[in-house]
C-alpha cells in the first residue's frame, strides 16, 4: 500500500492511497491515537513509531497497517531504484515524485555532471528537495524553468548516462 500526502491545511488532510485520492479530517487526541473523519464517519487510529522516525505500524478496525513515511527525495530515489531495476544505477529522466515547483534549476543542456552534483531543487508541500545524480552523466534536455509548476510523473530533466 502506497500513501501520499497531497495537501494539509490544519486539520484538512488530502492524501491518495494507491492511485484513490481521500478528502479526511485528522485530529490527534492523545500522545498515540487520533481521529480520521472521512465522509462524516469517525475512525479512531493507533499510531506507533518505530526506531527510525519514518517507519509507523497503524492499528485501525482491528487491522494493522505497516507505513513508510516517505520525504519527495526518498520518494523520488525509491521510484529512480525501481526503474533502474534496483541496482542504484542512474536513471536516464528526473522525474517528479509528486506535483511540485520548481525552485531551482542547476544546469543546461550540455552540462557534464559527476555523481552527486545538482540538477535542481523543488518544493513539496513546503519542504523543498534537492535532486542530484548517482553517478557522472551528460545532461541532454531541460524540460522545466524555476518558478514551473509540474505534476507527478512530469519528466523534468533527461540525462545521457
Amino acid at each position: 500500500m502506497e500513501v501520499t500526502l497531497l495537501q494539509k491545511e490544519g486539520n484538512h488532510v488530502k492524501i491518495d492511497i494507491d492511485g484513490k485520492v481521500y478528502d479526511v479530517d485528522v485530529c490527534m487526541l492523545e500522545k498515540n491515537i487520533c481521529s480520521i473523519i472521512h465522509k462524516g464517519t469517525s475512525y479512531n487510529a493507533e499510531l506507533t513509531k518505530e526506531n527510525d522516525g519514518k517507519h509507523y505500524r497503524v492499528n485501525l478496525n482491528y487491522s494493522v497497517y505497516d507505513i513508510d513515511m516517505l520525504d519527495s527525495q526518498a520518494k523520488y530515489m525509491r521510484m529512480r531504484r525501481s526503474k533502474a531495476g534496483g541496482s542504484g544505477s542512474q536513471a536516464d529522466t528526473i522525474t517528479a515524485p509528486m506535483p511540485c515547483k520548481i525552485v531551482k534549476v542547476f544546469v543546461k543542456p550540455g552540462d557534464e555532471l559527476k555523481a552527486g552534483d545538482s540538477v535542481l531543487t523543488m518544493e513539496a508541500m513546503k519542504m523543498q528537495s534537492n535532486y542530484k545524480v548517482a553517478e557522472d552523466c551528460t545532461i541532454k534536455e531541460v524540460l522545466v524553468s524555476e518558478g514551473d509548476s509540474v505534476m507527478a510523473n512530469a519528466t523534468l530533466v533527461t540525462l545521457n548516462v
